[in-house]
């Protein structure tokens, strides 16, 4: 109140000088400092005026959605601090996934060497899938850990003496890994093979991956490319001018008796498992991957003869939505260590375009699948494998950031047995 007397009083002395001597210099140079004057007194009313204002409480901010589970995934990274100083170690993050299933299809007898996984059942029903435990923990800067447990239900459950379980559980992954840069990376433990790219990018939780089912080649409990590997991994990017070269050079413990496993408690022999797994990321394509494997082992079958196996594999992938495009080829050569002169060479590839729709919040996600695989009658280490040619189509509906519901129709040509037409739904979440 003060400062506006101040401020009326000097507009009215101005204004009678004005009046009376308007056309004297003398008068014109103090009319400018008056104004002058004003406008100190404005800027310093102002000052006082926020000074004598109570501070506003910041809003906390709602916290940001989780990413689309089709985007680059990010899961089993380790939790990071906001700050430097608020971190303390080990810091445990805890994350899970779930799904549950509806099934019918004219399948009527054997299901050709397809597994549970794949959903195709002479029953028709709900049914309850993996729930997975993630676990993330920094235990410095520079050393982190990440597992994954699962539970399945099992088909046996309450029979045999003592009474089977009613579930199944599995370290599906267990690793620690030491981070000297991202241009260098070592890991040792259990790990999902990085022999292709679906393998490494959509692991347990179907929430994750856009379909309900994984391509036959890479199932979970499948046997024709390698799912788990123990061992040790060598990983990093080099920028390359702009490529961003990834890389994992890997040695560890190859198939187990039973080719579907993995050595967990050692290697069946004395010889090592290597694999090697290379693709590029460039700058100017930004959501482009382009890549591929090699994979070496001696398998050691329970029945059967000791092979060699080699696995070339190759994949191209377009990271986005609109549309999301993914193939992965790979060849899968046996040959006996006795020097027998039959050479198998098995193949499997997928092919898969989806494109989330532009209307009604972008929650309605089309997509379509085709997958083949053959195994020549020769190769005796695949005789369980199936060889097909499948179409899936589909669609995705985000119930949430967090929830997801899938409806599909597959259609499964096999050889040397009925085709089978199926229909498939799904409700997959993540905690």
């Amino acid at each position: 109140m003060k400062w506006a007397l101040v401020l009326t009083g000097c507009l009215v002395l101005s204004s009678n000088a004005v009046a009376q001597v308007a056309d004297s210099a003398t008068t014109q140079e103090l009319i400018q400092k008056l104004l002058n004057r004003i406008d100190t007194l404005e800027m310093r009313l102002t000052e006082l005026e926020k000074a004598a204002s109570p501070t506003p409480t910041p809003v906390a901010q709602a916290p940001r959605p989780a990413r689309p589970p089709e985007a680059e995934h990010d899961h089993d990274a380790p939790p990071q601090p906001e700050t430097a100083g608020q971190i303390t170690y080990p810091s445990l993050k805890i994350s899970g996934f779930s799904d549950f299933n509806f099934a019918a299809s004219d399948l009527h007898g054997p299901s050709g060497g397809f597994g549970a996984a794949t959903l195709l059942n002479s029953h028709t029903g709900f049914q309850e899938g993996q729930f997975i435990l993630h676990f993330s923990s920094a235990l410095s800067p520079r050393v982190s850990f990440f597992g994954e447990l699962s539970f399945t239900a099992r088909p046996d459950a309450g029979t045999g003496t003592p009474a089977a379980p009613g579930f199944n559980a599995e370290v599906e992954r267990a690793a620690i890994r030491f981070s000297q840069s991202d241009y260098l990376k070592v890991s040792f433990g259990r790990y999902h093979t990085p022999i292709n790219y679906w393998n490494t990018a959509f692991h347990h939780g179907q929430w994750l991956q856009t379909t309900i089912s994984r391509p036959e080649m890479i199932q979970f409990g499948g046997s024709f490319i390698p799912v788990h590997f123990v061992g040790s991994l060598v990983e990093g990017v080099i920028p390359a001018k702009g490529l961003n070269l990834n890389y994992n050079l890997g040695l560890g413990n190859g198939r187990s008796t039973a080719i579907n496993r993995s050595g967990d408690f050692g290697d069946v022999n004395n010889h090592r498992a290597w694999l090697a797994n290379v693709f590029i990321r460039p700058d100017s394509l930004y959501a482009l991957q382009v890549g591929g494997s090699v994979y070496r082992d001696e398998i050691s079958p329970a029945t059967g003869l000791p092979t060699r196996e080699w696995i070339q594999s190759g994949h191209i992938v377009w990271h986005s939505e609109t549309p999301e495009v993914i193939a992965e080829f790979a060849n899968v050569t046996h040959k006996p260590v006795n020097g027998a002169s039959v050479v198998s060479n098995s193949q499997a590839f997928y092919a898969q375009v989806a494109y989330r729709l532009p209307w009604q919040q972008k929650l309605w996600k089309p997509y379509y699948r085709f997958e083949q695989i053959h195994v020549p009658r020769s190769d005796v280490i695949f005789r369980g494998v199936p060889t097909f040619s499948a179409s899936t189509t589909g669609i995705r509906y985000d119930i949430s950031t967090f929830a997801a519901f899938k409806l599909e129709y597959r259609y499964y040509d096999r050889r040397g047995l009925p085709k089978i037409h199926g229909a498939f739904s799904q409700v997959s979440f993540t905690f």
